[in-house]
């Protein structure tokens, strides 16, 4: 009996020790898991972390590029007012300039200005030669005028954009049309 209660025993402790051992093998098992599950979740996080701050990097970017993109557009058409605005100044110049170097003051005078131009055809009595000559010095002087308005606004296309130098080529045509009636008005008033 004494030997089969310390067999009993022995086994009892063997039992003991490997359950023992289970349990301590299970234990490293689980906070392996654990550790395992804490790295994940910590690497899960960095890299949310990181796209969180790619996205942000990315928005601000895109908001800088728009901001630039909308102060070029308003630059641009401040530019393009401030063309606009000395282009009409220039011609409402040229126009009273014109309107001086016509002999008649406008192509549509007034019953007024008719007579006094009537009068003054009939008071003077220019010979053809004197006439050509006349109009040989007027298209002299409108020509030269012409030459060196189309010189200035040249050099100063030179410096505009393509798209600002098309829309003063545009406004100035106007000018050229008022050149032929000034002439066509000196034509008028000689004859």
């Amino acid at each position: 009996t004494l030997r089969t209660e310390e067999r009993q025993r022995l086994a009892r402790e063997r039992r003991e020790e490997r359950e023992k051992q289970h349990a301590a093998k299970e234990t490293q098992i689980l906070e392996k898991e654990r550790k395992a599950k804490l790295q994940y979740e910590k690497q899960l996080e960095e890299r949310q972390r990181k796209l969180k701050e790619q996205k942000q990097k990315e928005e601000q970017r895109r908001a800088a590029v728009e901001e630039k993109r909308k102060q070029k557009i308003e630059e641009e058409k401040e530019r393009y007012e401030a063309v606009m605005h000395r282009t009409l100044e220039r011609n409402q110049r040229l126009e009273t300039r014109q309107k001086r170097w016509s002999w008649g003051g406008s192509v549509t005078p007034d019953s007024e200005s008719k007579t006094a131009l009537l009068y003054a055809a009939s008071k003077r009595s220019t010979s053809t030669a004197n006439l050509k000559q006349t109009e040989a010095v007027m298209n002299k002087r409108l020509s030269s005028s012409a030459a060196l308005l189309n010189a200035s606004d040249r050099t100063r296309r030179s410096q505009l954009s393509p798209l600002d130098s098309s829309v003063i080529s545009r406004l100035l045509a106007p000018t050229q049309a008022s050149l032929a009636r000034s002439k066509s008005a000196a034509t008028l008033s000689a004859d």
